[in-house]
């Protein structure tokens, strides 16, 4: 705040910094910090100054946050999940499994209550929020993310399979 800056209202973890035409955002999480702007002068000057306030290390142009990879080149900035998505097909032992077009069999019924054994909740929470969070990449899968997301407080072997 002391050097500009003003919190945005909608995203708390935001800093941003205006002067005239030109803007500087900041993003903390925990003890990261990751920014950009369209001045790089100011971005120069503010790189100085938390290096001169604190203790820490310049890690270059960002290329993986919180699950994020992220490539920089001339055409775009591109993100993928890769590695979490891998990670997350490791875990829970579908590495290798035949991929399919569409992430829900179509036109199945996915009821609440139905005849089936019940799942692993535990399993079937954390395979189920490992997928909400992929969705930042892969929006193709959010709504059957959401639907299969309705049956976390009592999961069938039905729902954990769809």
């Amino acid at each position: 705040m002391d050097l500009g800056f003003w919190r945005s209202k909608s995203e708390p973890t935001l800093y941003i910094k205006s002067q005239g035409q030109y803007t500087f955002l900041l993003s903390l999480y925990v003890n990261d910090l990751i920014y950009t702007g369209n001045n790089t002068e100011m971005m120069m000057e503010f790189k100085e100054d938390m290096v001169n306030t604190f203790e820490m290390n310049d890690l270059g142009l960002m290329s993986y946050f919180l699950g994020i990879e992220v490539s920089q080149i001339n055409e775009g900035i591109f993100i993928s999940q890769k590695k979490y998505t891998e990670g997350l097909l490791k875990k829970f032992n579908m590495y290798g499994f035949k991929s399919v077009a569409t992430p829900l069999i179509t036109n199945e019924k996915l009821l609440k209550n139905n005849e089936a054994p019940k799942a692993d909740a535990s399993k079937y929470i954390s395979l189920t929020g490992s997928l909400l969070y992929l969705t930042v990449t892969r929006p193709d899968i959010m709504y059957a993310t959401s639907l299969l997301s309705r049956f976390m407080q009592s999961p069938s072997q039905i729902q954990f399979g769809a």
